[in-house]
């Protein structure tokens, strides 16, 4: 534990009361996001009450009131509809156009395992294939 890491005033850190990892207060007044999602809350517009520092200050986790936390909203239709097509954006091979069960690393690769094996001739071949199957 660092001493600049404790500082339950808030004077060293621009008035935001800080304490370092496993010091902070209990969990039944404040909590992280993550927190107050696992109790089925969320911050609800409050402004950030205390941080938790870790990681020698590389990481800092706010602390917001658990007595001022509303209930999660609801999932609506369309926002599951939403998060339904973004998903399968994820998971859909772009050159081959299978959907797998997980998501494919378009980012880095960008395409399945199977299809950045293949050489440019081959993936012009494949690409030419599926615009022919989709037309």
């Amino acid at each position: 534990m660092r001493a600049t890491d404790l500082d339950p005033t808030g004077e060293q850190h621009g008035g935001t009361p800080t304490y370092p990892w496993r010091y902070g207060p209990e969990r039944q007044r404040m909590a992280t996001r993550r927190q107050l999602r696992e109790l089925g809350l969320r911050p609800g517009g409050q402004a950030v009450a205390a941080q938790v520092v870790c990681r020698r200050g590389k990481r800092v986790a706010h602390l917001f009131p658990v007595d001022g936390a509303k209930p999660v909203r609801p999932m609506t239709p369309a926002k599951a509809a939403a998060l339904a097509k973004a998903m399968r954006a994820r998971s859909t091979c772009p050159l081959c156009t299978v959907t797998y069960d997980y998501c494919l690393p378009l980012k880095s690769i960008g395409s399945c395992l199977p299809c950045a094996e293949l050489t440019e001739d081959e993936r012009e071949q494949l690409a030419a294939l599926t615009a022919t199957l989709t037309a």
